[in-house]
């Protein structure tokens, strides 16, 4: 597979840098990875990052950009004594800059993280208290997903179609079961959940079969179910 080798290029990179541990979390480890749509999710534990390092990771990943599928490598690096509240130094998107390691993605580690090297996340990373991902959740559909219904000319873009409604779904499952499910999974759930069954077979069509001509006012009847759906959610928890 064009990810294997993505993932050994980008290993044997690393290792100069000594890494504590290397792991993967999202579809990857989940198993709900589709090569060439999904996106390479990573953490990488350094010892350590300095200037230099910083420097030596933006060459590393400046020299992958030739590899097949290397625009969907995402990484964040920590160090073993790490703030997870912080923002933390990460490649997406073709560039460096500072994220967060969200308590989705934390918990995502302790429950099926997938090692790729070094330690497990267990040995490093603190576990995240149930409550912590319940506030986490409801504030990322209602601080960030409820303005962005809002803002209509981005729901043209197929990313925020596929993120809104599959985010949503897996937020609703998180707070009422206070369990993490895959994308698959989520697409499945949502015309229980009421969303618009053609929105949900043009993402179902382009994330795991051909997709066909988009659906007709998808931008609206997305934003039109999202929209009072995300609100009682939100007023739930």
């Amino acid at each position: 597979m064009l990810t294997d080798a993505l993932l050994d290029r980008f290993l044997t990179a690393l290792t100069p840098l000594d890494p504590v541990a290397v792991w993967a979390h999202g579809s990857l480890a989940g198993g709900d990875y589709q090569e060439g749509r999904s996106d390479l999710d990573l953490i990488a534990v350094l010892s350590s990052i300095t200037p230099r390092t910083v420097w030596r990771l933006a060459t590393l990943h400046a020299r992958l950009r030739a590899e097949p599928l290397s625009g969907q490598l995402h990484c964040t690096y920590l160090t073993p004594s790490a703030d997870m509240d912080g923002r933390h130094l990460t490649w997406a998107h073709e560039e460096l800059f500072k994220r967060p390691v969200t308590p989705v993605t934390r918990r995502e580690l302790h429950d099926f993280g997938r090692v790729l090297r070094g330690k497990p996340p267990a040995e490093l990373l603190p576990p995240v208290p149930d409550r912590d991902l319940t506030d986490f959740v409801v504030r990322d559909q209602r601080d960030f997903w409820r303005p962005a219904v809002d803002n209509a000319p981005l729901w043209n873009r197929d990313v925020w179609v596929d993120l809104g409604l599959l985010t949503f779904a897996r937020a609703s499952v998180t707070l009422r079961e206070g369990r993490l499910i895959s994308k698959r999974e989520a697409l499945e759930l949502l015309p229980g959940l009421g969303a618009p069954v053609e929105v949900v077979e043009d993402i179902r069509g382009r994330r795991y079969g051909d997709p066909g001509p988009a659906v007709e006012n998808r931008a609206e009847l997305t934003r039109g179910y999202l929209g009072p759906a995300i609100d009682e959610l939100v007023a739930a928890y």
